[in-house]
C-alpha cells in the first residue's frame, strides 16, 4: 500500500458499508503484523471478495479493471519492466500505445511503483485494476523461466552446485593442502564454476551462503590458533566456521585480489568492492574493508543488494502521526531535515527512502556519500574522496553550481560541512544529512557547539529524525510472556495499558533458526522544529529542555516508539531495552 493510504482506504470502505468498525480495527492490526497491503489483508480475512476489492479500488481512481485471464499480453513488453520489478509492486505491463505503457497492477495508489516503472521505461503510464491473484499467475506465466531463477531468494541456477555451511567444513582440508591463487581479471565475479581450485570455492562459498542467509556483514578474523568466521544477521554477530589459521593469508589474497586491492601491502588499511553476480541481470556488492591486526588481517564485507533495499517509508517502522510529520518535512521546498543514529542504525535507508519519494523528472537531486552504496536512476551521486580533496564541503559548494533542488549529504562532519548545508537550506533548497547523536534534541546542541549561530540553525531545520533498528519477533514462534507491572511501568509503559498490555517473546524454531527474531523494524523519534522549539534554540536551551518541549508537543521518543511495537507484538521488551535507553 502506498504511503499514508492504508487508514485512508480504511475509512473509505466503512463510509461504503463494505466493512464495519470492527473489521476495519481487525485488518488493521493483522496488516502491521505482516507488513502486507490494507485490501490483501481485508480479503485474506474473508472481509471483503477481491472481486468487490478490485471494482472498489477501480471506481475509487478512475482506472478500468482488466481480466488478465481474457487478456492476451504481448511479451516483448516484459523486457520493459524486469521480473524483480513485477514482483516486488505486483504489476505487469499490458500493452503499448506509442510513448504509452499500459499496467495492470493490484494498487493504483502505489506512487513508488508507477514512478519506478515510469523511470526504467521512460513512457507515460496507463493505469489498469487487476486481482493480486491473477496478476501473480500472470507473472508466472509470461516471464522467461531463466528470468525467474536470476532473482530466487537463493540466486541458484539450473545445474550450479549450491554450497551451504555444512559444505564448507568439507572442504577445509582440501583447500588447506592447495592454496593456489588464480587471479581472475573480470569485474563480476562467477558463482558457477564449481570446478574452481578449493580456496576459490570456499570464498564464494563464503559469500554464497551470506546472501542466502540474508546477512548483513562477514566478519572473517585471524586469530592465533583458527580463522573465524562470522555473519552479522539481524543486526546480530553470530560465529559460522572456523577454519585452519595456515590458509588466512591464501584467504586474505583470495578477497583482495577479487575486491581490487594490493595484496602485496599488509600494513595499511584498505578498501574495495567485490561484484558477485548471479545469473544475468542480478547483482550483489560487497564493500571489502581490510584492517592489519596482531595475527594477521581482518576482513569486513557489507552486502548491498539493491533488491533488498526496502525504501516504501509506509513499511520501515514509523508511527502514523510522525510518518505524516516526516512526509510533510520533506514535501517542503527548502529547509534542512537531518537523520541521526549510530552506525548500522538504518539512517542510509531512511534517506534514500525518502530521495526515491522525490525522485520526479522535473526536481534535480544532487548527492554527497561516502561510499555510494546504491546507485539510482535520476539521481546525480557523487562519491567523496577526501584523499585528492573532494571533500563533503567541497562537494556541497560544488553542487550549489548545478542548480539543485535537493541535496543529500552523507554526513556533517565539521563546521564548515555544516555552515554550507545550512546557508543553502536558507536559500531555497531541501537539504538532507546524517549526524551521529544519541537522540533527536542532541542534534540540535550538536550543531550549537560546532559554532553554528543559533539564529541559522532555528532558521533553517525543519525535522529532526533519530532512530535504531529492532530485531522483529518471529511471527511463527512467538509467544505471550508475562512481565512484573512495577517494571513496566518502570521502563516506560503508561499505568493504563499495564493491565491491558500483551508482550511477546520469540521462543525460536526452525523458521527463525531458533533465534525468536526474523527481520528488521526501525524506532523512530521525530521531532518537528515547531515555533516553540525555535524560541529555546534562540535562547540556546540544553538538549533536556528541548526534549521536554518536543515530548509536550506530542514527539515519541526512542523508547516510546519500540514500547509501541512491542505492545503491537512485533518486537520483544528485551529487544526495546537492548536499542532504547531513556534518562
Amino acid at each position: 500500500m502506498a504511503v499514508g493510504t492504508s487508514s485512508l482506504l480504511g475509512q473509505l470502505f466503512l463510509k461504503a458499508k463494505l466493512i464495519n468498525e470492527e473489521q476495519l480495527n481487525e485488518a488493521l492490526r493483522v496488516q502491521k503484523l505482516e507488513g502486507k497491503r490494507l485490501g490483501s489483508v481485508l480479503v485474506k480475512l474473508k472481509f471483503v471478495s477481491e472481486e468487490t476489492l478490485i471494482t472498489f479500488l477501480s471506481r475509487q481512481y478512475n482506472s478500468p479493471v482488466v481480466n488478465l485471464a481474457e487478456h492476451k499480453i504481448d511479451t516483448t513488453l516484459l523486457k520493459l519492466v524486469p521480473f524483480e520489478t513485477a514482483k516486488r509492486y505486483q504489476l505487469i505491463p499490458i500493452s503499448k500505445d506509442g510513448a504509452s505503457l499500459r499496467i495492470a497492477i493490484t494498487d493504483p495508489s502505489n506512487n513508488i511503483a508507477i514512478d519506478d516503472v515510469r523511470f526504467l521505461t521512460g513512457m507515460k503510464i496507463s493505469i489498469h485494476v487487476a486481482s493480486e491473484s491473477s496478476i501473480m499467475e500472470a507473472i508466472d506465466k509470461y516471464y522467461p523461466k531463466k528470468e525467474k531463477v536470476k532473482v530466487s531468494s537463493g540466486g541458484k541456477q539450473t545445474g550450479e552446485k549450491e554450497l551451504k555451511i555444512e559444505d564448507l567444513n568439507k572442504m577445509v582440508g582440501k583447500a588447506a593442502e592447495d592454496v593456489t591463487i588464480v587471479e581472475q581479471k573480470e569485474e563480476a565475479v562467477g558463482m558457477s564454476d564449481v570446478n574452481a581450485p578449493p580456496i576459490v570455492k570456499l570464498v564464494n562459498g563464503i559469500l554464497m551462503n551470506a546472501v542466502n542467509s540474508h546477512t548483513s556483514d562477514i566478519h572473517i578474523e585471524p586469530g592465533e590458533q583458527e580463522l573465524r568466521v562470522r555473519y552479522r544477521k539481524d543486526g546480530v554477530l553470530a560465529p559460522v566456521l572456523k577454519l585452519p589459521v595456515k590458509i588466512k593469508n591464501a584467504i586474505t589474497s583470495r578477497i583482495k585480489i577479487i575486491s581490487r586491492l594490493d595484496i602485496s601491502e599488509r600494513r595499511v588499511p584498505q578498501d574495495g568492492r567485490i561484484k558477485l553476480k548471479f545469473g544475468e541481470d542480478r547483482e550483489i556488492d560487497f564493500r571489502v574493508s581490510t584492517l592489519p591486526t596482531l595475527f594477521g588481517e581482518k576482513i569486513v564485507l557489507r552486502l548491498l543488494d539493491k533488491g533488498n533495499l526496502q525504501l516504501d517509508l509506509s513499511k520501515l517502522g514509523f508511527e502514523e502521526q510522525p510518518l505524516e510529520d516526516f512526509l510533510e518535512a520533506i514535501e517542503k521546498p527548502y529547509g534542512m531535515i537531518l537523520v541521526t543514529g549510530p552506525t548500522g542504525s538504518g539512517k542510509t535507508t531512511t534517506l534514500y527512502s525518502a530521495l526515491s519519494q522525490l525522485n520526479k523528472p522535473d526536481v534535480n537531486i544532487m548527492t554527497a556519500e561516502d561510499p555510494v552504496e546504491y546507485n539510482f536512476f535520476g539521481i546525480n551521486q557523487v562519491h567523496v574522496r577526501e584523499e585528492v580533496g573532494m571533500t563533503f564541503a567541497a562537494a556541497l559548494k560544488a553542487f550549489l553550481r548545478q542548480d539543485p533542488d535537493i541535496i543529500m549529504v552523507g554526513e556533517i562532519r565539521d563546521f564548515e560541512t555544516a555552515e554550507i548545508g545550512i546557508k543553502a537550506a536558507l536559500t531555497g533548497h531541501l537539504v538532507l544529512s546524517t549526524l551521529h547523536t544519541n537522540d533527536a534534541p542532541s542534534t540540535i546542541t550538536r550543531l550549537l557547539n560546532m559554532g553554528i549561530e543559533p539564529i541559522l540553525v532555528s532558521s533553517s531545520v525543519i525535522l529532526v529524525v533519530a532512530q535504531r533498528l529492532a530485531r522483529k519477533l518471529c511471527q511463527t514462534c512467538k509467544t505471550e510472556e508475562n512481565f512484573n507491572d512495577e517494571a513496566l511501568i518502570k521502563i516506560g509503559v503508561p499505568k493504563d495499558k499495564v493491565k491491558e498490555a500483551n508482550f511477546f517473546i520469540g521462543v525460536g524454531c526452525p523458521e527463525c533458526n531458533n533465534s525468536g527474531y526474523k527481520g528488521r523494524i526501525a524506532l523512530y523519534e521525530i521531532m518537528s522544529v515547531k515555533d516553540e522549539l525555535k524560541e529555546l534554540i534562540l535562547q540556546g536551551a540544553a538538549a533536556s529542555e528541548l526534549k521536554k518541549e518536543a515530548i509536550r508537543l506530542g514527539m515519541l521518543t526512542l523508547r516510546q516508539s519500540g514500547l509501541r511495537k512491542a505492545l503491537a507484538g512485533v518486537t520483544s521488551i528485551e529487544e526495546v531495552l537492548r536499542t532504547t535507553f531513556e534518562d
